[in-house]
């Protein structure tokens, strides 16, 4: 009975698949600067029908058959020390530190005394170009940097040489203010013209400081390891990555992904954060869809207010896939006749969502990056006067990239979620049957994914 719910599961995944990709030929999507140059990347329609069939096929049979404990442990346990000599670690984190503080000032002074228009202004091409497409991307293919570049680190630093006050960070708090900050800041990204007004960015991003610098001078590193959402999101994206420090500051080399498989998640509000950075990625590309162009502008019509319908959609998708992982937890539980604790088993397999996750940023913002990089370029050499912006053109196989970006995520996913299931239980069946619900909660999560990237890019009418 199992397998036959199995085979039925698999067979409605692909059903799935196919209607996507019977929607005819396609366009690559992303990008926060809504005055960046459109994209329209033809993407074939076998190659959507057969990435979609691949998702799911490939990840099914993974799920199913790959059960050797002993080539699982030997992919995880794979970890190569990468010496460097203590006075280049040193110089790299004083420049490291530089750079970052360096860039802050940029963002602040050219954002409020540099060009209007936000191709041509160093502060909002260094934020999403440079920062939130190109950085971000570095911390999930190579190793989480921000902590050496982070220029609010300083707080600590001031800290510990003047007095500081002596507040206790409240435990019942949690991770829920990093939850909340991440959710609030994509909603603001959404409503406001932040990725077009440089005078309105640098507000943000003062803004921004203040709190921040007063936060971790008040309460010290837990600031950064449970309220700041910008710190949370790069040190979850660098758990996925092959370069890492382990506990004694060594620079160690892994296996992708295979940094998602350890005990990382202390408690919900730390899966809540997870769940929340899957989802507040497909939603910045979610509203910038023909379809929800369409949606928004009847539901406004209807006389609901744009102020309302954008945090109510973000609050709503947050909410369906924070309830499909638990469901999926809950029913893997019971599928494998286990007794464990939902909430342990939550903590362990929802790391695995950040392979999709990353997969999904690269697809979304990787042709944004490349695109706008020329321009990003033409205004370091002159930020208060630059010329005219240049946009890479980029070729129809681009397109491709994403897609692929997309399918390696997920796959990336099963693997890390298998290898936990393995780890937390002794039987082998056990291990496959408690991946079900999973698989079929990551396939939607995926062909989500997918959807969006195969969509042009409309921007959303009301912001």
């Amino acid at each position: 009975m199992r397998h036959v719910r199995l085979r039925t599961a698999g067979g409605a995944l692909l059903a799935v698949s196919l209607a996507l990709a019977l929607a005819g030929r396609a366009a690559a999507h992303g990008g926060s600067l809504r005055s960046a140059p459109a994209r329209s990347l033809a993407i074939p329609l076998w190659l959507f029908l057969s990435t979609g069939g691949g998702v799911v096929g490939v990840s099914f049979l993974l799920t199913s058959f790959v059960t050797d404990r002993e080539l699982i442990r030997a992919v995880h346990d794979a970890r190569r020390d990468l010496a460097l000599p203590g006075g280049l670690r040193t110089a790299l984190g004083i420049a490291a530190r530089l750079l970052g503080l360096a860039g802050l000032v940029a963002v602040l002074l050219v954002g409020v005394f540099g060009p209007v228009d936000p191709l041509r202004n160093l502060g909002v091409l260094v934020v999403w170009v440079g920062w939130w497409a190109g950085y971000t991307m570095t911390t999930y293919l190579a190793g989480n940097s921000w902590p050496a570049l982070n220029p609010w680190r300083v707080a600590l630093d001031l800290r510990e040489r003047l007095p500081a006050p002596a507040l206790d960070y409240p435990e019942r708090l949690a991770s829920w203010p990093a939850v909340v900050g991440l959710l609030g800041f994509v909603w603001l990204e959404v409503v406001s013209p932040l990725a077009d007004d440089p005078r309105l960015l640098a507000g943000v991003v003062a803004v921004y400081t203040l709190v921040t610098l007063a936060g971790a001078y008040a309460l010290g590193e837990v600031w950064f390891d449970r309220v700041d959402p910008v710190a949370r999101v790069f040190t979850a994206y660098g758990a996925v990555a092959p370069l890492y420090r382990d506990d004694d500051g060594r620079l160690r080399a892994r296996v992708p992904g295979t940094g998602l498989e350890a005990d990382l998640l202390r408690d919900r509000s730390d899966v809540a954060f997870v769940v929340a950075l899957l989802w507040v990625t497909t939603y910045d590309g979610l509203v910038a869809t023909p379809p929800w162009r369409d949606f928004a502008q009847a539901v406004v019509g209807a006389g609901v207010p744009a102020v309302l319908l954008y945090p109510a959609a973000l609050l709503a998708g947050f909410g369906t896939f924070l309830v499909l992982f638990r469901w999926a937890v809950r029913r893997g539980r019971r599928d494998a006749e286990s007794y464990r604790d939902p909430l342990v088993l939550a903590r362990r397999f929802a790391p695995s969502l950040l392979a999709i996750a990353a997969g999904y940023h690269v697809a979304h913002y990787l042709g944004y990056f490349v695109e706008l990089s020329p321009a990003l370029l033409g205004v370091l050499g002159s930020p208060l006067s630059p010329g005219a912006p240049v946009a890479v053109v980029l070729p129809s196989w681009f397109s491709v990239l994403a897609l692929g970006f997309v399918l390696l995520g997920h796959l990336v996913a099963i693997w890390v979620a298998h290898a936990v299931a393995y780890d937390l239980f002794p039987s082998r069946m056990q291990a496959v049957r408690s991946q079900y619900a999973l698989t079929a909660v990551m396939v939607f999560y995926t062909m989500t994914s997918l959807w969006i990237v195969s969509r042009p890019y409309a921007a959303p009418p009301f912001v």
